[in-house]
């Protein structure tokens, strides 16, 4: 089977599992970059603290990138690395502020996907997988993000190799997958990623994809079978 068959069966195979997902709920797009900001390097939950706590402390968008450092800091403080994203969050809104006159994203909709993907990762802490996001969740075009279970996931299902980049595996697997399937993909691949392939104890006998699974067949049925 070559890596598009297997591609594409896992992604069928998924659906079945789980069905079409849901992303946590509609956002503008400056507020799914300030939210995905916020969850580098942590979970959902305290990302969403993080994000209220931040909008109820602050009016507008613009009362956030006026505000003291500090106090955007402590209102994120829950997301952790706050003395990190905190800054990002105010770099971004002062540059868009600068370049659009005003704080808006809406002008991404009428660039391409590669000139888009290049406007936001030019601001500060915004990377491939935040990049990503904003385009397939806010704007609808295909890009497919990869985070930590995505990552794993893939890895060890041997749509990409061992060693792989993150910021390489991006490009990886917007090739293998169809550009309709990212948006499914991306997000029953996290489930997956949570529930079963987690990182120190996956629990495969629990799997729908062992036997598409490069780490199951080598580490899990080998062993089994000795």
């Amino acid at each position: 089977m070559n890596k598009q068959t297997q591609a594409e069966t896992i992604h069928h195979r998924l659906l079945k599992h789980y069905g079409r997902p849901d992303w946590h709920g509609e956002l503008s797009p400056v507020e799914e970059l300030v939210s995905t900001i916020l969850s580098q390097n942590t979970n959902d939950v305290n990302r969403d603290r993080a994000y209220d706590r931040l909008v109820s402390t602050f009016k507008s968008w613009e009362e956030v990138r006026d505000a003291e450092e500090e106090a955007v800091i402590e209102a994120v403080r829950t997301a952790g690395l706050a003395n990190q994203k905190g800054p990002r969050i105010q770099n971004a809104l002062r540059t868009l502020t600068e370049e659009q006159g005003e704080i808006t994203l809406d002008f991404l909709a009428d660039m391409d996907p590669v000139s888009a993907r290049k406007w936001l990762e030019n601001l500060k802490g915004v990377g491939p997988k935040t990049a990503a996001i904003v385009l397939l969740f806010a704007f609808k075009k295909p890009a497919f993000p990869v985070d930590t279970h995505v990552h794993r996931v893939t890895t060890r299902l041997g749509l990409i190799p061992e060693g792989t980049s993150a910021e390489k595996a991006h490009q990886l697997l917007e090739d293998l997958f169809v550009e309709e399937a990212y948006h499914d993909v991306h997000l029953n691949m996290i489930q997956l990623g949570r529930e079963i392939c987690q990182a120190r104890e996956p629990r495969c006998e629990e799997c729908p994809l062992t036997d598409l699974c490069r780490y199951y067949q080598e580490n899990i049925k080998n062993d089994q079978e000795t």
